[in-house]
């Protein structure tokens, strides 16, 4: 199982890199739990990582614009990253979310073929009247994309684990395995919720409030003993 942290600048990237992450997914935090970085700020950390880490950046918290996220997505594959990953933030129905995605793949493997597209649902889609989480699998499958994602949208202490349950979880990724994709999950998890994660056969883990001081993920800053403490689980997880 890959973990995968999330830092807002190069600072960050450099503790997460250091702590011995796998993939360095570039996020704003300011700008919603999927928030876009800029160009320049995902190029430069691109840039700094080691060519054997992979590097992922978001599109944010998607609009129903098919349009405008094809083109947020050429722009994201020029960056030089390995994953895009859109939030279906507000897509209501199956279509709409199958649609948009069609789109932002398109417009990503056009220019690269090698780039990994993810569609990203939120567990506490009820909160938001947005897509089924439990779609993401069809959803990634239709579009062409790669990866089946869960996060959460509102973050408030809530995680994954408090809108969906063990038996959906596996199921997601039980579904997206047999439509070949990647399963990653991710949603406020912390520490002790890993050993969970990799046994539920996730492909990803994504995390960034535990991989930061005072676990503040809007606040704190990445540090590279949080990683290596989120590492060590992983891999004491994949022994056992």
């Amino acid at each position: 199982m890959k973990l995968l942290i999330s830092p807002k600048n190069e600072k960050e990237a450099v503790e997460a890199i250091s702590g011995g992450a796998d993939i360095i997914d570039v996020k704003n935090p300011k700008e919603g739990p999927l928030g876009a970085s800029f160009p320049w700020v995902i190029k430069r950390i691109r840039q700094i990582t080691p060519t054997n880490i992979e590097v992922s950046c978001t599109l944010g918290e998607v609009p129903n614009l098919p349009g405008s996220m094809a083109l947020a997505s050429l722009g994201a594959a020029a960056t030089g990253v390995n994953y895009i990953k859109a939030g279906l933030y507000g897509l209501k129905t199956l279509e709409e979310a199958v649609y948009l995605m069609q789109s932002v793949t398109k417009a990503a493997k056009e220019y690269n073929p090698s780039i990994k597209v993810v569609a990203s649902g939120y567990a506490d889609a009820a909160r938001l009247s947005t897509v089924d989480p439990l779609l993401v699998p069809k959803i990634a499958y239709e579009a062409q994309a790669d990866i089946a994602m869960l996060d959460t949208a509102i973050k408030d202490g809530k995680s994954l684990f408090n809108f969906l349950t063990k038996p959906q979880l596996q199921r997601f990724v039980d579904v997206a395995h047999s439509y070949g994709l990647k399963a990653a999950l991710a949603g406020s998890l912390q520490k002790e919720d890993l050993p969970v994660v990799y046994a539920l056969g996730a492909d990803v883990a994504g995390l960034r409030g535990a991989a930061c001081t005072l676990s503040d993920r809007v606040n704190g800053q990445i540090t590279r003993e949080k990683v290596q403490e989120l590492v060590e689980v992983v891999k004491r997880a994949e022994k056992l």
